[in-house]
């Protein structure tokens, strides 16, 4: 029954989404709900199930790695060898010669994803173990690129093309905690936990524990520096806060 809502959440979502449009800069939109779906529901249906004390919540799909395979964090070693994870995967309908979607064939590694599992794989041994209790999502499904192929964030987008988006991640996401019921809810960096509060308040019969873990991306200094030291060390403080 979980796992259904789930899938039934990231359905919406995605037919949200593709709904919008987007304007200059961005030139190229890509949504893996769609093209690479097989390999989000794959991930839900293994993963899905079960009452979860936390939820990691990122900002929104990397080219090598959800934006491949469909899974949050997605990088290909990970996702198929750690997971036990293969899909089929399709194409969006306009894709940048620079951004190819290859599915579980691309060649790439997605430094974030391969930075963020082997965290968890090192503090939880199997995907198992660490599925048992926790669970990761994107706040956003969507990958945008320039002309040039360049990767744009939400954070890069004009003001006039995200109240539309924000609306539909949030519902998604205060939908998200209603169906997993976790009582710690960790931002894989700051963007994300700005989202967590603001889904937080949205449930204000709920108590939860918030905090916020270092971006496991290769463009910050500080995560080329301190991973994966900085980041297990945060996440233990705040399982414990919260007595878990």
């Amino acid at each position: 029954m979980q796992r259904e809502q789930l899938i039934a959440a990231a359905k919406e979502l995605s037919r949200e989404v593709s709904a919008l449009e987007f304007a200059a800069p961005v030139a190229y939109t890509y949504n893996p709900l769609d093209y690479a779906w097989a390999g989000h529901e794959a991930y839900i249906r293994k993963f899905g199930a079960g009452q979860k004390d936390v939820l990691y919540l990122g900002m929104n799909p990397g080219p090598f790695g959800m934006a491949q395979t469909g899974v949050p964090f997605g990088e290909i070693a990970a996702v198929t060898l750690w997971m036990g994870i293969t899909a089929s995967v399709g194409s969006p309908a306009k894709t940048h010669p620079k951004r190819p979607v290859q599915g579980f064939s691309c060649p790439r590694s997605e430094v974030s994803g391969r930075r963020l599992w082997g965290l968890f794989e090192e503090m939880y041994g199997t995907a198992e173990e660490f599925f048992k209790r926790a669970y990761v999502a994107n706040y956003c499904p969507l990958i945008w690129m320039g002309e040039s192929g360049a990767n744009i964030t939400p954070t890069q987008l004009p003001k006039s093309q995200v109240e539309a988006l924000d609306a539909a991640c949030q519902r998604h996401l205060v939908r998200l905690i209603e169906i997993l019921q976790p009582r710690v809810l960790i931002g894989v960096g700051g963007y994300a936990l700005k989202q967590l509060e603001l889904a937080a308040a949205a449930l204000p019969e709920q108590q939860f524990t918030l905090g916020t873990m270092l971006h496991p991306s290769p463009a910050s200094p500080i995560a080329n520096k301190h991973w994966p030291a900085r980041p297990k060390e945060q996440i233990q403080q705040i399982l414990a806060s919260a007595g878990i």
